[in-house]
């Protein structure tokens, strides 16, 4: 009976211990116990713990029982919702909303990043800005360092006639500075543009050349940039090169201050168009 007993206790430990590396749970494994009913008694707790029911740990110094208990924490979605608003009255009448969306999940081996933001703004009356971009990428680590990935991108702004733009990208990155508060990391690797530019519509192979930064200061405020240049194969002067450097400020625990500049840049925009769009952006954001 005894030998049932211990074999059922193995094999629900043994389960205990791969679900505790994805969830924050405490596991007490028990020494061997005196009698058959010790035995019953802990594996009724262990299997109560397995189940997701809380943290058990039972008995005393005196029953034999050692504890051996292990946290581990869940890898969570972090990120912001950001909104600004910018108004004027008076010789010129103009409004300017802006809103983005950035999250991130990171564990050992995977990272995730998803981000959206969005502008729209008129000057008296005349529409002069109406942009829709989001960004999606996911990150495997083959080490510390080295890592693979898969980007995806989309882009619409009507003021530079662009109606839409997306790229895929595959590729290879690489971390040249990985601490607590910094991180600096190299990306690169083919992609594919499709795009509808002043009424025509575009697919051609072009190379993704990225670089991302970040520092923390002390939790007191977050420092980002971030530049993607997107050549043609077959027409590199056709390049394509999207920019980000921003500073976050915590006003609160869930409330901060952002402000960030975007810059897009065509080489070759479409005809009539100037070739830079540039974004300056000030807005409160609620973490989560």
């Amino acid at each position: 009976m005894r030998k049932y007993i211990l074999i059922s206790l193995f094999l629900v430990v043994f389960s205990k211990c791969s679900y505790a590396s994805d969830t924050n749970q405490t596991v007490t494994v028990p020494a061997p116990a005196n009698n058959e009913a010790d035995y019953s008694t802990q594996a009724l707790s262990l299997l109560m713990a397995s189940s997701g029911a809380v943290p058990v740990s039972h008995g005393n110094a005196t029953s034999g029982v050692v504890s051996n208990n292990v946290s581990t924490n869940k890898p969570v979605w972090e990120g912001t919702v950001a909104l600004g608003l910018t108004a004027t009255a008076g010789n010129v009448n103009s409004a300017l909303v802006t809103g983005n969306f950035r999250a991130h999940r990171k564990t050992p081996r995977d990272e995730w990043t998803l981000a959206a933001d969005a502008a729209y703004g008129e000057v008296s009356s005349v529409k002069n800005a109406e942009t829709l971009h989001g960004v999606v990428q996911y990150n495997h680590l083959f080490d510390e360092r080295w890592y693979g990935y898969a980007n995806t991108e989309a882009l619409h702004d009507a003021i530079a006639d662009v109606v839409y733009r997306f790229t895929f990208s595959p590729g290879v990155g690489y971390y040249l500075v990985k601490e607590k508060e910094t991180s600096l990391a190299v990306e690169a690797g083919p992609a594919v543009l499709t795009e509808k530019l002043d009424d025509e519509y575009h697919t051609y192979p072009v190379a993704r050349l990225a670089e991302r930064f970040e520092h923390k200061f002390d939790a007191h405020a977050r420092l980002w940039q971030n530049v993607e240049i997107l050549p043609p194969v077959n027409d590199p002067p056709g390049f394509l090169v999207n920019a980000e450097i921003g500073v976050e400020t915590p006003l609160t625990k869930l409330l901060s201050l952002q402000t960030y500049v975007d810059d897009n840049y065509a080489n070759r925009p479409a005809p009539g168009f100037k070739d830079n769009d540039v974004k300056v952006v000030s807005g409160l954001a609620i973490k989560f």
